[in-house]
């Protein structure tokens, strides 16, 4: 189906006729969904094709391990008071931490 070719005024007279009532901004939402203005639209096929759970990464990129380490809770409650990314910085300081001791 060729979303630009949609006769936008035929298709809000027929949504509109089963919704019983004029709906406000319809014609202008369908134009801006045609042309891709709010968002993209994906065809069932698209949708089924999509995998469930986290994407893949490229195989480029660092994969990380989980890991399970104490940490004193006032350390651990200034980290995170940094806000979000704060493991991401927790591990930036450690990788300098060692390239600082050469260990990597």
């Amino acid at each position: 189906m060729n979303l630009k070719k949609i006769d936008i005024q035929k298709l809000a007279k027929a949504v509109e006729a089963d919704a019983g009532h004029a709906i406000e901004g319809l014609r202008e939402s369908l134009t801006e969904a045609r042309d891709g203005v709010i968002a993209a639209v994906h065809t069932p096929e698209q949708i089924m094709a999509r995998r469930r759970g986290r994407p893949v990464g490229s195989s480029q990129a660092v994969t990380k391990e989980p890991v399970k380490i104490r940490l004193d809770a006032d350390v651990l409650a200034a980290l995170r008071a940094t806000g979000d990314g704060w493991q991401t910085r927790l591990n930036e300081t450690l990788r300098a931490s060692l390239h600082l001791a050469g260990r990597v």
